[in-house]
């Protein structure tokens, strides 16, 4: 057979148009033996074919795809993995799971099927791939597991080659990897894991760095739960230009001293509040709570409106603030900084003698803070009547007193939740973990912001405007009766004829106030309410034993607020940036997407803590410390350092040679012989025996082995009493709802 001359097709061959155009005209992904068979090849023709095709793919015309299938070159197989980057205007957009190419990744329209619930952010789908109009939407085959995302871990070598150590302490082992790419044994890397345990190996796909350095505990997390934490160059341009814009026509409010009264280490400043006296009503106060007007810069199906929306809202780290908006926006421009001109969405409120809201208003204003003030500074200012802001201070104050009252009569729920603060110095180190204290400063301002909330969602129910609630459900049957169960094992007990309110766990707490098992009820307590969420729809606030209740004051670092701004600059008719229809229209996906990525914000914190608390802890270990038992399972307790916290493992094979049975309506370890006892809350020194500052991991042991001092067996019980044998479980997580 003669020599087929190179760029020129064998007679009997397809030209490379027409393969290209035959592949691009299939739904479903093809390959060598797929184009023989369409063109009728047989026998020398398909040895051609293979060498065609080789010669197309080194041009770059054709790339090869799994299983050795082929597509157009620069483009998409006919069926690929991709991932959810991006929900604009309800629908999801993605990107190819895998781009080797030089250029941006495409981006794909996902087509969701009917009478299926919408794909959030960071979800990975098999799907197929049709190219439309010069773009390209995905039809969904599959959702991927979960296992099969990235792992985030350390990169190790061993003598039978590169293994991933994860970060997350709950991984039950290593992976195997066989693309360790440009990573190097130390470095912190993401990896792509493939096939299913035992074989399962990894490719490294990005280099982190080193994990010990200053700043890596809240990268870890960033990367481990997916938080968007840079922004897209397009977002970046358009923050620059409406950070430009001019204020436009606003009430002019410059002539009252407004305050921002935040914590000391504060990144940004989105509310200002100020109250005077009723000189018409005696008893009677006049306030004002102004928060920045995210609304009139962010516009909806903006860049920054679609990137504000996939992070739901900003992440605060010890050591970083991963925000929602750009800087320009989020510490500048919205921030009201004292001494500058900014824009405000006003909420005025006519207060009554009992703290009950007579009326409100809402305008777009401009204001100018004479301060942004601490809480320890206002306190100390209202302490010692004495400072230069008391003038503006007392009247914020006396208006605070009435809206007390208000509180004081719903009887919201009162929990005492300490919140750990870490002191990192100039070079990112820790020099210390402190627990914030409370100030009657920000039960104040608290107070002033739950006002303007509750106006915010009641002004448009009035209005029967669309609204993103923040909602709070009582606690179900099956919490009550279990927390009923615990209490009578401290020989309390609560009536579940009766209809609950906040206040029936109000006097559980006080009644535990003075106790040994104070910090024991309050967890239990905690433990008993539901996690709050958005919704479109009202179902009240019962932590807060309110009606009606929406997020207004934050909108700097919550979509959710920015979504009820737009909702009233639309409903009073104040101007540009007012909540569209189509936008209405999906508010049920946007208020599920936000609180994912609220508890996503949370997880992500809570974990940086327990790395920072491990790293702190790591230059102790071997010392005995005083601790706490917060939790209490078949196969030992969880403990955590008295003021400091951590919470570590203590395993039930290092109590001693005796038996121990778990009684989990009483939350009890009990050894049989002896009678000693483990039970959440009680506390004893126990020895810190590892900390690991990459997976915030702690363990501890008895100081001396076996059975160290704990409660004993209250000799009154019948001779022989073993507890009730339960279903052992690990305690739930405490989960810290924000209101």
């Amino acid at each position: 057979m003669p020599r087929i001359p190179r760029n020129r097709p064998h007679p009997g061959l397809p030209d490379r148009q027409a393969i290209l155009d035959f592949i691009a005209t299939q739904k479903s992904s093809v390959g060598k033996r797929e184009i023989a068979k369409a063109f009728g090849l047989h026998a020398q023709d398909k040895i051609a074919l293979k060498s065609l095709l080789k010669e197309m793919m080194e041009a770059g015309e054709l790339e090869g795809g799994p299983g050795r299938t082929l597509h157009k070159g620069g483009g998409l197989p006919k069926v690929t993995v991709i991932r959810v980057v991006d929900v604009a205007d309800t629908v999801a957009i993605a990107v190819p799971d895998r781009w080797d190419h030089p250029t941006p990744p495409p981006r794909l329209r996902v087509i969701e099927p009917r009478r299926r619930a919408s794909f959030g952010l960071g979800d990975r789908l098999l799907a197929r791939i049709e190219e439309q109009g010069g773009g390209y939407q995905a039809f969904p085959m599959k959702a991927l597991a979960k296992s099969e995302e990235f792992v985030l871990g350390i990169l190790r070598r061993e003598a039978l080659g590169w293994r991933l150590v994860p970060v997350d302490k709950k991984a039950r082992g290593d992976l195997a990897i066989n693309d360790p790419g440009e990573g190097q044994p130390g470095d912190l890397v993401l990896a792509e894991p493939s096939g299913r345990p035992p074989r399962q190996y990894g490719r490294v796909v990005e280099v982190l760095g080193d994990p010990f350095q200053p700043r890596a505990f809240s990268l870890i997390a960033i990367h481990a739960k997916g938080i968007p934490n840079r922004f897209d160059e397009s977002v970046l341009a358009e923050a620059e230009r409406v950070a430009r814009q001019p204020l436009g026509d606003r009430e002019d409010l410059r002539h009252l001293p407004f305050l921002t009264i935040d914590p000391a280490d504060a990144r940004d400043h989105d509310d200002a509040v100020w109250a005077t006296p009723d000189a018409d009503n005696p008893g009677h106060f006049r306030a004002i709570v102004a928060i920045a007007d995210v609304s009139f810069y962010v516009r909806p199906g903006s860049a920054l409106d679609r990137s504000a929306r996939s992070r739901g809202n900003s992440v605060y780290f010890p050591d970083r603030v991963v925000p929602m908006l750009p800087e320009i926006l989020s510490a500048h421009v919205c921030s009201l900084v004292e001494n500058e001109d900014r824009a405000v969405l006003a909420c005025h409120l006519h207060i009554d003698p009992e703290g009950k809201l007579l009326n409100w208003r809402f305008t777009r204003a401009v204001i100018r803070c004479v301060a942004n003030i601490a809480y320890e500074e206002a306190q100390a200012t209202m302490d010692n009547q004495a400072g230069e802001y008391l003038p503006v201070l007392q009247p914020l104050w006396a208006a605070w007193g009435v809206l007390a009252k208000a509180r004081a009569h719903r009887e919201p729920l009162e929990l005492e939740l300490p919140e750990k603060r870490v002191i990192l110095d100039e070079q990112g180190r820790i020099a210390g973990i402190h627990v914030r204290e409370h100030l009657t400063a920000h039960r104040v301002i608290e107070d002033y912001m739950i006002a303007a909330n509750v106006a915010s969602a009641k002004a448009l129910e009035k209005k029967k405007a669309a609204c993103i609630f923040r909602c709070h459900e009582a606690p179900s049957r099956e919490k009550i009766v279990a927390l009923r169960d615990y209490l009578e094992t401290l020989g309390q007990n609560i009536a579940l004829g009766q209809v609950v309110k906040p206040a029936v766990f109000n006097r559980i707490l006080s009644r535990a106030k003075d106790g040994e098992n104070y910090e024991q009820v309050t967890e239990q307590v905690l433990r008993t309410q539901t996690q709050a969420y958005y919704a479109p729809t009202n179902v009240g606030h019962f932590g807060l034993a309110l009606g009606s209740y929406a997020h207004f004051t934050s909108p700097i670092r919550r979509y959710a607020d920015l979504i009820v701004h737009r909702s009233l600059v639309a409903a009073h008719r104040l101007g540009e940036g007012g909540l569209h229809a189509e936008e209405e229209k999906g508010l049920s996906k946007t208020a599920d997407h936000i609180s994912m990525t609220e508890r996503r914000a949370m997880e992500a914190e809570r974990d940086t803590i327990d790395r920072y608390v491990a790293a702190f802890l790591s230059t102790r270990v071997g010392e005995v410390l005083e601790t706490r038992i917060t939790g209490v399972a078949k196969f030992g307790f969880f403990a955590t350092v008295v003021g400091l916290g951590g919470d570590g493992l203590v395993p039930v094979s290092t109590l001693g040679d005796e038996r121990f049975v778990f009684d989990e309506d009483a939350r009890v370890l009990e050894g049989i012989t002896s009678g000693t006892r483990y039970v959440s809350g009680q506390r004893l020194e126990l020895r810190l025996v590892e900390a690991n500052p990459i997976t915030g991991a702690l363990r501890y042991e008895l100081p001396e082995g076996g059975s160290a001092p704990a409660q004993r067996r209250d000799r009154t019980r019948p001779k022989g009493f073993q507890p009730r044998p339960g279903k052992s479980r690990v305690p739930p997580g405490i989960r810290r709802g924000r209101r």
